[in-house]
């Protein structure tokens, strides 16, 4: 395997899910999924608050992730003696996102990359607080302040008719100006691109499969106009390889669709095998629903996976056609607070 034209080959990945829709922190991790569940970790950093027998006993529950509509997931990455972090994405609440941050004794310091994966309110409404703490963080280190990425066709707000007529509407948007008073340095990319030196964010995701059309329903206005907006184009992925293992690619609700999102990922990282898919395969509604056993096919035989980590939008019916498909030893799903650990084999 070769490095990608825009991100190295990594000695390991680092993935932890600040923000999701699930928490589950007690079911059991296959063989062969390296997962670390949430409370594993919080055993490893928490202190004993009493001994019973001999044995240590911590205090873990008052320390749990709160879940919510949306993603954000950490990713820290380690070439030789350099290490490198960046956010994908914020999820809908500031607050939120700051009290997991807290649970999960991240550093704010160290996030030196904000990227977007798409203007949708449960992944970005969350932007300014997190994008303040983090530059206020990093200015205390005496550190420069972290890159917001971001694609340049920003809608003011987006939504979905339901079938009645009505619709369903996502908060407005953070603005630009928004996002410059809380200290971020803002960049545009609507191409692929390097991220923070060890990871690339994908342009635009090209529509390949016949099945995968989009978001039924979906609008997005600018001002006071509205258009109807399945497609949602301006999408993006965020993708790293780890010498051993393929292609990590973390796709925060596969509004392209899961499958071409993994496409677009083989693009960039020609002839690499796909290590982990993390993120919403937004395989949920009655109108989404319908393709569950064609991507399911397609990721079996056209991506095939190491591991599968649907989260945030896939919906249960589609997760119970993953699990099918690739548990054991390939199926860990992503919820909050746990971790992906990915190291090259030695």
């Amino acid at each position: 395997m070769m490095d990608s034209k825009y991100g190295p080959t990594l000695d390991s990945l680092e993935l932890t899910v600040v923000v999701d829709n699930e928490t589950d922190t007690l079911s059991s991790i296959d063989d062969g999924v390296d997962q670390i569940p949430e409370i594993a970790s919080l055993l490893q950093r928490l202190p004993a608050t009493r001994e019973h027998d001999g044995h240590p006993g911590i205090t873990v529950f008052d320390h749990m992730c709160v879940a919510c509509h949306g993603l954000s997931v950490l990713v820290r990455g380690t070439l030789g003696d350099e290490t490198r972090t960046a956010l994908f994405d914020v999820g809908p609440y500031g607050d939120v996102w700051l009290d997991n941050v807290d649970r999960l004794a991240i550093d704010l310091a160290e996030i030196e990359w904000v990227f977007l994966s798409h203007w949708h309110a449960d992944h970005s409404a969350g932007f300014p607080a997190a994008v303040g703490a983090i530059a206020d963080a990093r200015s205390k280190a005496g550190l420069a302040p972290p890159i917001v990425d971001l694609h340049p066709d920003r809608p003011d707000q987006r939504g979905s008719q339901l079938p009645n007529g009505t619709f369903a509407l996502l908060p407005p948007e953070p603005t630009i100006q928004e996002l410059e008073r809380a200290g971020g340095h803002i960049v545009f990319h609507d191409q692929p691109h390097t991220v923070a030196g060890l990871f690339t964010g994908s342009g635009q995701i090209e529509r390949i499969t016949e099945y995968e059309t989009g978001l039924a329903g979906h609008y997005t206005w600018c001002g006071d106009v509205g258009e109807a907006d399945p497609l949602i184009m301006d999408e993006r992925f965020l993708a790293a390889e780890v010498r051993g293992r393929g292609v990590t690619v973390l796709s925060a609700c596969s509004h392209a669709g899961v499958v071409n999102a993994c496409l677009g990922a083989k693009t960039l990282y020609p002839d690499t095998p796909t290590d982990v898919v993390l993120g919403g395969y937004h395989l949920a509604g009655g109108l989404m629903e319908d393709r569950i056993p064609a991507t399911v096919r397609d990721l079996v035989e056209l991506i095939n996976p190491r591991i599968v980590a649907p989260g945030h939008c896939t919906g249960w019916r589609a997760k119970v056609a993953l699990a099918e498909a690739f548990a054991p030893g390939r199926y860990g799903p992503s919820v909050v607070g746990s971790r992906y650990l990915l190291s090259a084999p030695r």
